[in-house]
């Protein structure tokens, strides 16, 4: 199990970032996501594996004026 902004979510193993964002339907562009406090960065998304009992903090960014 890992949890995604505060809310649990089934770990399989292999899962990555990119296979979280899809389960739980990121789709806007602007995100930061961290793994247990570590930035990932957009072109690791599909690369960085999530370990189980991670926590995943997925943050929109907005922009305005």
């Amino acid at each position: 199990m890992i949890t995604v902004n505060g809310d649990p979510l089934e770990h399989t193993p292999g899962m990555t970032v990119a296979d979280v964002l899809r389960i739980k339907n990121f789709i806007f562009r602007m995100l930061v996501v961290q793994v247990n406090g570590q930035i990932v960065k957009r072109p690791d998304y599909a690369t960085t594996v999530v370990p189980d009992g991670a926590d995943v903090q997925v943050i929109h960014l907005i922009s305005g004026g």
